[in-house]
């Protein structure tokens, strides 16, 4: 009988969590984060904030994580459904290996970037 520790547990169902995750948040912020300081902005429909506001805001430890956690699962998200277009829709199926590592690679490294980003503020 297999004990647990040697039982591997598969990790498809984080990467999954992680894709559903990130696409719902994508889907509900970047819209209006981009119609607000992409559109509405620099077409002044609304006044732009003050600089110090916006720093102020950002160094808050809360909206800091918030924003990692958006730029992460957005990642990821892109990192899974680029993974499954080259494995289903290219159907290169004997690289699969090789392309989880660079998109999910990719998806860590983007992560890891945004965190120092994050804290040089």
């Amino acid at each position: 009988m297999p004990t647990s520790s040697t039982l591997k547990r598969p990790i498809e169902p984080l990467l999954w969590l992680m894709f559903s995750a990130g696409g719902v948040l994508s889907a509900l912020v970047m819209p209006s984060l981009i119609v607000v300081f992409g559109v509405a902005v620099p077409f002044g429909w609304v006044p732009a904030p003050p600089y110090d506001h916006l720093l102020g805001l950002v160094r808050h430890p809360l909206v800091r994580l918030g924003l990692f956690g958006l730029c992460m699962l957005s990642l990821f998200h892109w990192a899974h459904r680029f993974r499954y277009t080259l494995y289903d829709g290219l159907q290169i199926k004997h690289l699969n290996e090789v392309i989880e590592g660079l998109c999910y690679g990719g998806a860590v490294v983007g992560s890891l970037a945004a965190a120092y980003l994050l804290l040089q503020l």
